[in-house]
């Protein structure tokens, strides 16, 4: 929702007016502060102030988004490069993990707690949220848990330094991240925040589930009313953020994510981790020598999955749901920890709510 001052009547609560004045001045005293550093109205040139790509990314947000050039030279001035922020975005480290080094940095009995911990504090918004959405309460909590355990890791980098950095210093991922950084721009003109005052992630990812700028700004929810969207610090627009982003990616209310299966003599190892997206059906799967557990529809949509676990290998049968969380993060690893701390979290959240 886009505001103005002149919407300011129309704004019901208390804390967006105060963050509405706050980024405005804010605003004012970033380009009050580019103007004293020049003498004549000029930005003091920070890491990007020459590069020609920073001066077509102006242009382009003077000409296409209305942004003025004395307000984007005063954020962009005084975006820094970071070395740790490109040395961190080439090495990801998932690529030389096993799967049973992986679930345990996500599944443990601390993150398992801190997740029970985060449900009780939030049970009506949760609750809201899976009526709402249909997602899960456990899925929403284990998202946010293996993001950023559940708010206490969002990330200490400013997002203008991170974008700036990646858009304008990483050329293999130039285009991407630039046009994060436009996004990011254009949210907190809508969300009245300061570009130079929000943190996150080293590549950009901001809140309580790390939204990169293009997803805050087609996924997330103002969950309270209050009519601005908060995913820093409000829990309720968080939680029904991330739970929108899975509706939208196709979530299936009431669907299993994931099945153990059996492999028989002579099965077929071409379909295994072939694709994130379900190409086969669990019938065509059964067919090459892979039956599930539990009982599935034939035509239901499905992929096989091959993981080294901690006793050998484990073969799954990923479904719909299983997709969507890979939506989040591009990576079977990562929905499955998601799944399986999701559901270590409702066990244990059972077990407490009988003591």
């Amino acid at each position: 929702m886009n505001f103005s001052l002149s919407d300011v009547k129309r704004v019901k609560q208390t804390a967006p007016l105060r963050r509405l004045r706050t980024w405005a001045g804010r605003s004012l005293m970033s380009v009050a502060v580019m103007v004293t550093c020049s003498g004549a109205g000029a930005a003091t040139a920070g890491d990007f102030m020459d590069d020609p790509q920073v001066k077509a990314f102006m242009g382009e947000m003077q000409k296409e988004h209305g942004f003025s050039q004395q307000e984007l030279q005063g954020w962009l001035s005084q975006a820094k490069k970071q070395q740790s922020i490109l040395d961190a975005i080439s090495r990801p480290a998932e690529k030389t993990k096993t799967w049973a080094e992986y679930r345990k940095i996500f599944v443990t009995r601390s993150r398992i707690g801190k997740g029970v911990d985060f449900w009780q504090q939030n049970r009506e918004a949760l609750t809201r949220a899976e009526e709402t959405y249909g997602v899960p309460a456990e899925i929403i909590v284990a998202i946010i848990g293996v993001e950023t355990r559940y708010g206490q890791h969002m990330g200490n980098y400013r997002v203008m330094d991170a974008l700036s950095t990646l858009a304008f210093a990483y050329p293999p991922r130039s285009p991407f991240f630039t046009k994060e950084l436009r996004e990011f721009l254009i949210l907190t003109r809508e969300q009245q925040r300061d570009p130079l005052s929000l943190k996150g992630s080293y590549a950009g990812a901001m809140g309580f589930g790390q939204f990169m700028p293009s997803s805050y700004r087609a996924y997330a929810a103002d969950f309270d009313g209050d009519g601005l969207i908060d995913i820093w610090e409000n829990r309720e627009d968080a939680i029904g953020s991330v739970a929108n982003y899975f509706v939208r990616h196709g979530w299936k209310k009431d669907e299993p994510v994931v099945v153990r299966m059996r492999t028989r003599s002579g099965y077929d190892s071409s379909v295994l981790n072939d694709s994130l997206k379900p190409l086969h059906t669990v019938a065509s799967l059964e067919e090459k020598g892979y039956t599930p557990i539990n009982t599935l529809p034939g035509d239901e949509k499905a992929t096989a999955i091959e993981l080294e676990g901690e006793h050998g290998t484990e073969f799954w049968m990923g479904l719909t749901n299983f997709y969507a969380i890979t939506r989040y993060n591009h990576s079977r690893l990562y929905a499955m920890a998601v799944y399986q701390l999701s559901q270590e979290i409702l066990q244990a959240k059972e077990q407490a709510d009988k003591s």
